[in-house]
C-alpha cells in the first residue's frame, strides 16, 4: 500500500513492522521471530533492495515505506489529532528526550508524551519490562514507537502488547529515534532512492554494521534466485504436508 493509505488505515490501530534485508535473513534463522512477524497487521517495505527483488520475482511492491520515513510522516499526519499521543521507547542517554523535544517543536504540541531509554538487555529482565509497561500505562499515550533493533523490538511488542491497555498503534522503527534526535544523519535522498542507503550507513558506522551488511546479507541474493527458480523452501514449513500453510503465508507476504 501507499504511505497515505497506511497512515489513514492506522486510525483503526495496528502493529507495523518494516522488513528489510536484515529482517528477511533473521526470519530464515529465528522461528520465534518468524511467528511474531505473522501477527503484524502491516508489513511494509523498508528497503529499495527488497523492491528490486520483488520486481525480479514478478510481485512488485507499490512503495518503499521505511520506519525512518513512516514515523515523521505519521506524527505530521496526526499533528492536530489530540487522540494521537506517542510514547518513545529506545535509544540511549538523552537521545530519546532530544527526539521528543524536536518532534514536539515541529508539530506544535506535546504529541510525544513520554520517553524511556531502556538498559542494554532490558528485554531479558522481566522486572524492568514490567516497570516500563507501568511507565507507559501511566501516560496518556495511544501510540508506542519502539526502536531497539530487530528482532528485539518486534518480540517485545508481541510479548507485552496486551498489557499496554491504552496503546492502539505499535510502530517498530529501529534507528529512527537517533535520526529524529539529530544524532545520526540519514543518507542523502538520492542514495536512498537508488538503494544505497545501506552503503551510507555502513560507511557511517563500519564497526557496528560491517557484519550485517557484508556477511549476513549476502545469502539473501541466493535465496531470491532460488525463489525465482522455484527452489526456495520456507525453513519453518519445509515438507509437502505443509504446502497449504506455505501458500497462505506467501499470499500474505505478497500483500505487503
Amino acid at each position: 500500500m501507499k504511505m497515505v493509505e497506511l497512515l489513514e488505515q492506522l486510525r483503526k490501530g495496528g502493529v507495523v513492522f518494516t522488513p528489510n534485508v536484515d529482517h528477511i535473513m533473521k526470519l530464515q534463522r529465528d522461528k520465534k521471530f518468524y511467528s511474531v512477524y505473522q501477527e503484524a497487521d502491516y508489513r511494509v517495505c523498508d528497503s529499495k533492495i527488497l523492491m528490486y527483488a520483488s520486481k525480479f520475482l514478478g510481485t512488485p511492491i507499490g512503495e518503499k515505506i521505511s520506519g525512518s520515513d513512516l514515523f515523521p510522516a505519521f506524527y505530521n499526519h496526526y499533528q492536530h489529532d489530540e487522540n494521537i499521543k506517542i510514547f518513545i521507547l529506545g535509544a540511549v542517554d538523552e537521545v530519546a528526550k532530544t527526539a521528543q523535544q524536536r518532534i514536539n517543536s515541529k508539530v506544535g504540541r506535546d504529541i510525544v508524551v513520554g520517553v524511556h531509554s531502556p538498559s542494554f538487555g532490558f528485554d531479558k529482565n522481566e522486572q524492568e519490562c514490567q516497570q516500563i509497561i507501568e511507565t507507559i500505562n501511566n501516560t496518556d499515550a495511544t501510540v508506542l514507537a519502539i526502536g531497539v533493533g530487530a528482532p528485539k523490538q518486534e518480540l517485545w511488542i508481541a510479548k507485552h502488547r496486551e498489557q499496554l491497555k491504552k496503546i492502539k498503534i505499535f510502530l517498530a522503527i529501529g534507528a529512527t529515534i537517533n535520526f529524529e534526535a539529530g544524532k545520526v544523519k540519514r543518507s542523502p535522498k538520492w542514495m536512498s532512492e537508488i538503494g544505497f542507503e545501506w552503503l551510507y550507513r555502513l560507511l557511517s558506522e563500519p564497526k557496528r554494521l560491517w557484519k550485517r551488511y557484508l556477511l549476513d546479507a549476502l545469502p539473501f541474493f541466493t535465496l531470491i534466485l532460488k525463489q525465482k527458480l522455484q527452489l526456495y523452501k520456507n525453513p519453518w514449513f519445509p515438507t509437502k504436508k505443509n504446502t497449504s500453510t506455505q501458500l497462505s503465508i506467501k499470499k500474505s507476504f505478497r500483500r505487503m
